[in-house]
């Protein structure tokens, strides 16, 4: 998995070493609650198991993968973003991939989520993917102002991934070029 640069962030792969960060990230209950089961972690050990299931959460796509997100120059960790196969629900037979984003509450409304989401999109459609899409809970209006940002369509709310109701959105290659 290669490293992304944009203007401000670096995009590369997450180490053991991201584990005390991703651990604090997720700690946090306003981060925890918009993502999983919405529990916050409460020890390490889940950010490290956690890194060593990123590989297999990925999929086979070679422009797939899991981001430690961090400032340029500084190396300072904002947060991680994601493009990965996403799960159908029951009954669903998919094969679309998720564009997503988890950034630590110091680094909310600088515009890093859509800046660092802007060339993960880059990066799949470069790779041929069709379309990508980006579920949310439906409270998290921060996450689908970056959506509507990316120039996504929005689909309501659904229940064709994660086996739950989320507020969809989609952008197709062919809206891109």
């Amino acid at each position: 998995m290669d490293v992304i640069e944009t203007e401000r962030l670096v995009l590369r792969p997450f180490t053991q070493d991201d584990a005390p960060a991703l651990f604090e990230l997720f700690s946090l209950p306003e981060v925890a609650r918009w993502s999983g089961t919405g529990q916050p972690m409460t020890d390490v050990s889940e950010a490290i198991a956690r890194i060593e299931r990123m590989p297999e959460r990925a999929g086979g796509h070679p422009a797939a993968g899991l981001f430690a997100t961090v400032r340029r120059g500084t190396g300072a960790f904002v947060g991680m973003t994601l493009l990965v196969r996403i799960p159908s629900s029951a009954g669903n037979d998919r094969e679309d991939h998720e564009i997503g984003w988890h950034l630590h509450p110091d680094a909310w409304g600088h515009g890093y989520a859509t800046e660092a989401a802007t060339a993960l999109v880059q990066r799949g459609f470069d790779a041929g993917m069709p379309r990508l899409v980006a579920v949310t809970n439906p409270d998290n209006i921060r996450s689908q102002a970056v959506c509507h940002r990316l120039g996504m369509t929005d689909l309501g709310l659904t229940s064709d991934w994660y086996d739950r109701e989320l507020r969809a959105f989609s952008l197709d290659h062919r809206r891109c070029d």
